[in-house]
């Protein structure tokens, strides 16, 4: 049985989030990111609901597989070890994104429903 995270873990997991979110800013403004284009994509990650018109089971995997650390991390990876300098804003964006769900509460969804998640319903 799916069982979200409740009191004191899930706050912190949401603070984790806030932190993560101004951690990818912060570094998105180092690197002299364009804030157009994060204003842009910003929210691209969220592509992963049309899943969910093949119902919660598709809609689940589709939108998890976009909010995911291993995504970002791996684009970052690509950035770091093939020198390809463009993986890194859209790294750091798609971060940002993640943070910004955590810290207000969207987590991974369990296939059940869409607004059934790790940190509670939504």
């Amino acid at each position: 049985m799916d069982t979200p995270v409740s009191g004191t873990p899930r706050l912190l997991l949401r603070i984790e989030g806030l932190i993560l979110l101004v951690v990818a800013v912060v570094a998105y403004h180092a690197i002299g990111g364009s804030w157009v284009m994060f204003a842009l994509l910003l929210l691209a990650p969220d592509l992963g609901m049309i899943g969910y018109a093949a119902g919660p089971r598709i809609g689940a995997v589709t939108y998890n597989a976009l909010h995911l650390y291993v995504g970002p991390a791996a684009l970052a990876a690509v950035g770091y070890f093939g020198q390809v300098e463009a993986a890194w804003p859209l790294a750091l964006i798609w971060l940002a994104h993640i943070g910004m769900d955590r810290a207000l509460g969207f987590g991974l969804k369990f296939s059940t429903a869409f607004r059934a998640t790790h940190l509670g319903s939504t």
